[in-house]
């Protein structure tokens, strides 16, 4: 009778498809999650007889006597094995078709649109989400509800935005929905700019691939009604401009401010220009000690004219000589002499380091283990193998015992070569099925800084390479964003060499240390890293339009970091904001047995709000941050965005206008509007501050929510 039970027991665990940590069935409780399976199956084979007819009902009862009717002996053998439902895909005859695809997993993300019937039942399912299981099953009706709600919400959206594409309609026709797919609420958020809903209504070319002709959607777009030809700008260089066929070239380094002159006169003319920056590129500072006999900056050339410095551009830019010398260049071939712009891989230090021993013999790992498609709990994973595989290549090449292959198993598994399908355990001898890192269909398929082989460098510090990351995104920033911090050149950077190191570097994340990090050093490493992701998915996808496109955008863009998949929604609510839901989101973003949980911080940190850029016009100022003045660095990134656009009181009207920001991540700022408001008006000037304040304590203000522009920040 216990075999029996066991028995029974491990075909319902065999039936139960495998779900992502973010799933919200994982909130619902687990005999929960059981019940919705069930229900599931049930509704499946009803809907495949009344499709298939009598002969496939006729042939599914005869599967199910043959599979009662099995021989003793074998059902022997099953239950003798260390793991009961591994088989390998060309063993498997019968009922393939029942199989569960393997799932991908799939982050919760706000992608702006706002259902507040949704969000006021999420305050009872958070109180539920971490309840014994056997209370959770009698609260699973509501929440039932309330995810229906939110499918329903979230489908409608979908489904008018795919008709509309389809039926090449514009978009004024939809004016309602495209406000309500771009984030705007449905209670009062005050008179919007009609400025911004032009922009927002303009019709999208996207007919090539091309990823940069997705980006001239940004703020100047200037659209001809009666061609439907655009031109676009960037830091007011049209892209239509002669070309030039000479060279201007800027020698620089890091926080000059002669340097930002010089960029900004060179903007104003509307010219591009070559910049090598000395700090990141050191062996170039010889040659401009040689061409001009000093390694002071900022030095410019025109192909090999020598200008010199600011004082000496500004002389010429005021006799009128520089603009006869630049109209030579347009023509003008750059002689041999010319100094030539930053060569692929120049300086870089990326991928060098000692070789790793470990690597090698993973290598040969791969080499030997012939790997399969097999089906677990009866669910198929690609290019899997057994753990009892591994460890006869392993006791082999090593010449281990079985006992000492696994220990050296587990250590691989700890340095991130590969690892359990399900995450059941570390290492086993044995039929369990583990997978290698690169072959993870997540990993595989959604993860931008995979090298084209295996990285076989010892992995660095996580410090040394956040240290380089930070070192080159405040080049970047520097070069190719405005001095406000507002608009970002996407075109240059796209081709630079300082973004070119940027993948490179990335490709060393893959197998890093996370739990070493301090607060500081995580939240820096994890915001800069957020805001060149942002970039680097915009280069990527193109700027997304519309819902749907940001769920793929913030969802979709991931990063292998430490041998887990990241997300942008996963960096900010899961890493920064210490594991809270996203706004309109049943289910937070990691789950209780997720890896990634170990690095997330043990509290939200209201302010990395102000400091993550995810290439909005209505976001924060693009900025690089330090582990040694961070806090300092929060502080002026929450006064700068509160000051200038953030809340504003009129207080004779008695009304507060109120960035979006502090809506969808209220629960970061306090437990209720006024909460929050005073939160955001500590922010503001002092005395402004103090007379809010005190009106606070009187009266009671009219919050406005401003619209949110989810335009490019180009």
């Amino acid at each position: 009778m216990e075999n029996d039970d066991k028995h029974e027991k491990s075909l319902i665990d065999s039936s139960t498809p495998e779900t992502s940590a973010t799933d919200p069935s994982d909130a619902f409780g687990e005999s929960e999650g059981c019940l919705s399976v069930a229900i599931k199956s049930v509704n499946v084979s009803e809907e495949g007889a009344e499709l298939q007819g009598e002969n496939l009902h006729d042939g599914l009862n005869q599967h199910v006597y043959e599979t009662e009717n099995h021989d003793q002996s074998t059902e022997h053998q099953v239950h003798e094995s260390r793991n009961l439902d591994i088989v390998d895909l060309k063993e498997v005859k019968h009922g393939s078709e029942e199989v569960f695809v393997e799932e991908k997993e799939t982050d919760p993300v706000f992608d702006g649109t706002e259902t507040p019937e949704l969000e006021a039942n999420l305050e009872f399912s958070s109180q539920t989400l971490d309840l014994d299981p056997d209370v959770q099953v009698n609260a699973w009706p509501e929440k039932a509800i309330a995810l229906k709600n939110f499918v329903k919400e979230k489908g409608s959206i979908a489904v008018s935005t795919v008709l509309r594409r389809l039926s090449g309609k514009s978009d004024e026709g939809t004016a309602d929905t495209d406000e309500k797919t771009d984030g705007s609420v449905k209670h009062d958020n005050g008179n919007s700019d009609p400025r911004q809903k032009e922009v927002s209504l303009k019709v999208r070319d996207q007919s090539a691939w091309n990823p940069l002709k997705f980006i001239k959607i940004g703020r100047n777009v200037v659209t001809d009604s009666k061609t439907g030809h655009a031109e676009d700008t960037l830091f007011g260089c049209s892209t239509n401009e002669p070309t030039m066929r000479g060279r201007i070239m800027v020698y620089t380094r890091l926080g000059c401010q002669d340097c930002k002159q010089v960029r900004s006169l060179f903007r104003q003319k509307r010219l591009r220009f070559v910049e090598i920056n000395i700090d990141i590129f050191p062996t170039r500072k010889f040659e401009l000690e040689k061409i001009t006999g000093s390694s002071a900056v900022p030095k410019v050339l025109l192909n090999d004219f020598l200008v010199g410095g600011l004082t000496e551009l500004e002389t010429m830019n005021d006799s009128g000589q520089l603009d006869e010398k630049i109209k030579g260049i347009f023509s003008e071939e750059p002689p041999p002499t010319a100094p030539l712009p930053p060569l692929p891989g120049e300086d870089d230090e990326s991928g060098s380091g000692k070789v790793d021993e470990l690597a090698s013999i993973v290598r040969k790992m791969k080499e030997s283990i012939i790997l399969k498609d097999r089906f677990y709990k009866m669910r198929r994973f690609s290019n899997c193998f057994l753990g009892s595989e591994a460890v006869d290549f392993l006791s082999d090449d090593q010449y281990l015992e079985r006992e000492e292959a696994v220990e050296f198993g587990r250590k691989l598994v700890s340095q991130h070569f590969y690892g359990h399908v399900l995450d059941e355990n570390i290492f086993e001898d044995g039929n369990h099925l583990y997978r290698f890192l690169e072959h993870d269909p997540v990993i595989m398929t959604q993860c931008y800084n995979i090298p084209r082989g295996m990285f076989e460098v010892k992995p660095k510090p996580v410090t040394e390479i956040a240290s380089r990351l930070r070192f080159l995104s405040y080049a970047i920033i520097e070069a190719y964003v405005s001095e406000d911090g507002k608009h970002v050149d996407y075109w240059i950077i796209h081709s630079c060499e300082e973004f070119k190191r940027y993948l490179r570097i990335i490709e060393e994340l893959q197998r890093v240390d996370l739990e070493s990090l301090s607060r500081e050093e995580k939240l820096a490493f994890f915001i800069n890293l957020y805001n060149m992701m942002a970039i680097h998915a915009i280069l990527t996808l193109g700027h997304p339009v519309g819902a749907l496109e940001r769920r793929k955008f913030f969802g979709d863009f991931k990063y292998v970091i430490g041998g887990c998949a990241y997300s942008l929604s996963a960096i900010h609510n899961g890493i920064l904001r210490g594991n809270q839901r996203p706004p309109y989101n049943l289910t937070k973003p990691f789950g209780q047995k997720d890896k990634r949980l170990k690095v997330a911080l043990p509290y939200p940190e209201p302010l990395v709000h102000f400091a993550l850029v995810c290439g909005t016009r209505s976001g924060p100022t693009l900025r690089c941050y330090s582990p040694g003045n961070l806090d300092k660095e929060l502080m002026e990134a929450a006064r700068d965005f509160i000051r200038n656009r953030g809340v504003s009181v009129d207080a004779e009207a008695k009304v507060a206008s109120v960035t979006k920001i502090l809506q969808w991540y209220s629960v970061d700022f306090g437990k209720n509007e006024l909460e929050v408001l005073k939160h955001a008006v500590n922010y503001l000037d002092p005395v402004e501050s103090e007379e809010i304040l005190e009106l606070l304590s009187k009266t009671p203000l009219k919050v406005i929510y401003q619209p949110y522009d989810w335009g490019l920040n180009d």
